[in-house]
């Protein structure tokens, strides 16, 4: 009797251990479903030709045949020259009026936590309302970015979205607006955690503000630099939004991003498995730019 009366209390205890896990089991079978399912799926796609388009009701097993078109795809090796224009002069632009907005902030003036708070307003806009606002102010005829060129006398005004030459700078430059205050608050944050003693000591021994910036800022920053710019790089790959509204890839896939040319091959040209291969090179290309990034920072936290 005592035996089994040790056994239930045993049972009971074993019982009540598992209680959290009963409750956490629901949630986790969602997460499941709608994370894990979607991606095995989506990667047995990515090696199957299944074109909607041409009426193919079926996946057909295709190997690496939709991997290997890629190298032979002049319009996806085109959307990632765009891409890596974006992500050059785009979070390069963003890093380095980012930095100058923080250094300035940095400073205590009169109303600075209000300044601070308008630069921080485009970040906190719809992406939606970000583009239609760009589209507004690069508007050929009513714009009034062209209208400040028609004053000071540069012609009639540039064509921003209508050119090859400027579609994408300009996607470029409407992205920078959007996300430079990202840039400039992570970097403003770093600012302020740098140890005053740094700086009077190099006040103290007579260095000038360019020595100061050189030898203790920058080192100092040096971490959250490459943190805010892996970030920013991994979001950046995923510009869709900005490309929809503003330019819809062209003219002639001129400002065309992988992300947008990915939802192409899915969405209008139906091609199933091969906008999935898609979907999986833009995902190694990310992975491969972040372990880049976090072995460079674990070598400079290591030095």
């Amino acid at each position: 009797m005592r035996y089994g009366e040790k056994q239930k209390a045993a049972l009971s205890f074993n019982i009540e251990k598992h209680i959290p896990l009963l409750f956490v089991l629901p949630c986790f079978i969602v997460l499941l479903s709608v994370s894990v399912f979607p991606f095995l799926y989506s990667l047995w796609l990515s090696f199957n030709k299944w074109e909607l388009g041409i009426g193919q009701r079926s996946p057909t097993f295709a190997w690496l045949s939709n991997y290997a078109r890629l190298f032979s795809d002049s319009r996806f090796l085109g959307s990632m020259e765009n891409m890596a224009e974006v992500l050059v002069f785009g979070v390069g632009a963003q890093l380095l009026i980012g930095l100058g907005v923080a250094l300035l902030l940095n400073r205590p003036f009169r109303g600075r936590s209000w300044v601070t708070t308008l630069f921080l307003l485009p970040m906190m806009i719809c992406p939606v309302v970000v583009g239609c606002n760009w589209k507004m102010i690069y508007h050929y005829t009513y714009g009034p970015l062209n209208h400040i060129l028609r004053l000071i006398g540069i012609g009639e005004g540039l064509n921003w979205l209508g050119s090859s030459d400027l579609a994408l700078p300009s996607i470029i430059i409407a992205d920078t607006w959007e996300w430079m205050p990202f840039m400039m608050i992570v970097l403003l944050a770093g600012l302020q955690s740098i140890p005053e003693e740094l700086y009077e000591a190099a006040k103290v021994d007579g260095a000038s503000r360019r020595q100061v910036f050189w030898y203790i800022t920058l080192p100092s920053l040096k971490t959250i630099i490459i943190i805010a710019v892996l970030i920013r790089m991994m979001d950046t790959f995923k510009l869709f939004d900005l490309v929809a509204l503003l330019t819809q890839g062209g003219p002639a896939s001129a400002s065309e991003t992988i992300s947008f040319y990915n939802y192409l091959t899915g969405f209008k040209f139906f091609n199933m498995g091969y906008a999935a291969s898609l979907a999986y090179i833009q995902l190694a290309v990310i992975i491969i730019i972040a372990s880049l990034f976090l072995r460079f920072l674990r070598k400079e936290e290591g030095e």
